[in-house]
């Protein structure tokens, strides 16, 4: 009786802890009032990511990959999957790599968002299977205008969709078996999908699709209904790949989701946020800024359409943000240049209620991606990020929450170090570049900054009250005046240098009298508390 009771209990314990397991949050998107947020075990997450570089995702190459995220301070890494990795022989499959990437990442204690490299990577089939490349008869090539093979695999070719679909599910489902703690907490739908040297196929099947009507929902989202040409003109044949691979791309996250209804996402290769000229040929088809109605239409399994952005002309960087965050799209931004110039843009990029922010490349293999990124990752180089996310890492959670509930404002010096302004309720502020800690700004030249010349500097805002914000920045001189004065002066109340903790506010000193006076100087990445007040 005693060995039966004991047996009784053991299985009685077994039972309830089982659906504690079961019962894990899955991480999803959530929206209110225009802004999103990740949540990952119930609470709103921020991904300060890193991506590591295209190959570097083999157990041999993984212990190269964690001193770099540790000195980087990163709490979630973008790894890459490939097709190729997964099922080398049709129909037999692999994934204790991904178990080893899994063990290693809940070891390093860093998430995962997983990147599959399948029918698309760059636009290319370089990810694909050998018995994928090899059989162009079953997988076909998009055809020339000229009658002759493209190297893009057709987003036409069904029994090529069936094929990835099925790999993609099947790596899915081992992890919805493999992940009960959900250390992956989203999923990359193929990469930079579209095509690169023509907009899209010309085969018979595509040519006869692109004489016909567009499809009906896209019509009604568009206003407009008409052939391709009719409706889209000089960018109907990207406009035409788009929906095709959109559509594509989303029976394949579809698929995924009935294993493992994780958040999902395409990124994107861009072309000029400024004009439409060239949009063809760009990765044409792929959700560039122009064709983003269309992949929201064609493509509703996918929670978020991504920008890579490797300009650092801060002009674009800027437009990339606004065509990409949007209330009907999370700003999230996967990949970015490693280089100095580009972290900066962390500041605007938070300001602006990005859900996550990584640069490209970022371990110890040896491969540079120069000049979209860094010559050498050398130690000035990783510290322009590693010192950003140091300060950011203890409070990731409470900036999440907090920038999904307030409002928010993002600086980022402008390549002519022009000052910047943004309003957040009846406080204008104003952000300026390359001044000396201490002195007003029509002081002798010796008082600028040392990095004045650099393309360094910004900072990230958030009102938590209506006078009081949260403050994130470096390399910035920021001010605080009253929007409408109606003959009132602003003045600070109280400045404090610090950090969140579980939510709560510790003061680690207090600022005053030449730190404060010349407005705030935030040299290195720093965290401040600041409360204001008027007076007559």
């Amino acid at each position: 009786m005693r060995a039966l009771r004991r047996l009784f209990l053991s299985l009685l314990l077994l039972c309830l802890a089982a659906p504690a397991i079961a019962q894990t949050s899955l991480p999803r998107i959530v929206t209110k009032n225009g802004r999103h947020a990740l949540l990952v075990d119930g609470a709103p997450f921020l991904m300060l990511g890193a991506q590591v570089n295209n190959s570097s995702n083999y157990p041999s190459m993984l212990p190269l990959v964690w001193p770099t995220i540790h000195a980087m301070h990163a709490n979630t890494v973008e790894m890459p999957i490939g097709w190729e990795q997964v099922e080398p022989e049709e129909g037999r499959f692999d994934f204790s790599f991904v178990d080893e990437m899994l063990r290693q990442a809940r070891q390093n204690d860093v998430r995962l968002v997983l990147l599959w490299f399948g029918t698309w990577k760059n636009t290319n089939p370089q990810y694909t299977p050998e018995w994928v490349k090899a059989d162009t008869r079953r997988f076909p090539r998009e055809i020339k205008p000229d009658g002759t093979s493209h190297f893009v695999l057709s987003a036409h070719g069904r029994a090529t969709l069936e094929a990835d679909k099925k790999a993609f599910a099947s790596m899915m489902a081992h992890l919805r078996e493999a992940d009960p703690q959900h250390t992956v907490i989203m999923v990359q739908v193929q990469n930079e999908t579209g095509s690169y040297g023509i907009p899209r196929d010309f085969s018979p099947v595509a040519q006869r699709l692109f004489a016909q009507q567009i499809p009906a929902e896209l019509s009604s989202r568009m206003g407009k209904s008409g052939t391709w040409s009719q409706v889209f003109g000089k960018t109907a044949d990207q406009a035409f790949n788009a929906w095709h691979v959109a559509r594509y791309v989303d029976e394949i996250a579809e698929a995924g989701k009935a294993q493992l209804d994780l958040p999902m996402y395409a990124n994107a290769s861009l072309t000029d946020p400024f004009t439409l000229e060239g949009v063809q040929f760009g990765a044409s088809g792929g959700p560039n800024w122009n064709v983003i109605e269309i992949w929201k239409v064609a493509a509703p399994h996918l929670e978020i359409l991504a920008p890579d952005i490797y300009s650092s002309d801060y002009a674009k960087y800027a437009k990339y943000i606004e065509r990409y965050g949007r209330p009907d799209n999370p700003l999230l931004i996967p990949e970015t240049g490693n280089d100095v110039p580009f972290a900066r843009f962390f500041w605007l990029a938070l300001g602006n209620g990005a859900i996550g922010w990584a640069p490209f490349g970022m371990d110890a293999t040896g491969y540079f991606n120069f000049p979209l990124g860094a010559k050498q990752l050398d130690a000035e180089t990783l510290d322009a990020f590693a010192s950003k996310f140091a300060v950011l890492a203890p409070v990731a959670r409470d900036w999440a929450r907090l920038a999904f509930e307030r409002p928010t404002a993002g600086f980022a010096r402008p390549d002519d170090a022009s000052d910047q302004t943004a309003v957040l309720g009846r406080w204008k502020i104003t952000a300026k570049y390359g001044f000396w800690q201490f002195g007003l700004e029509d002081w002798p030249k010796s008082r600028t900054s040392p990095n004045k010349d650099l393309p360094v500097g910004g900072a990230a805002v958030i009102q938590v009250a209506p006078d009081e914000f949260l403050v994130a920045g470096s390399d910035v001189r920021l001010r605080y005046s009253l929007d409408k004065s109606d003959g009132m002066s602003s003045q600070f109340l109280s400045v404090e240098e610090g950090t969140l903790r579980d939510g709560r506010w510790v003061m680690a000193r207090r600022w005053n009298g030449d730190q404060v006076d010349y407005g705030l100087n935030l040299v290195r990445p720093t965290l401040l508390k600041i409360r204001l007040g008027t007076y007559r």
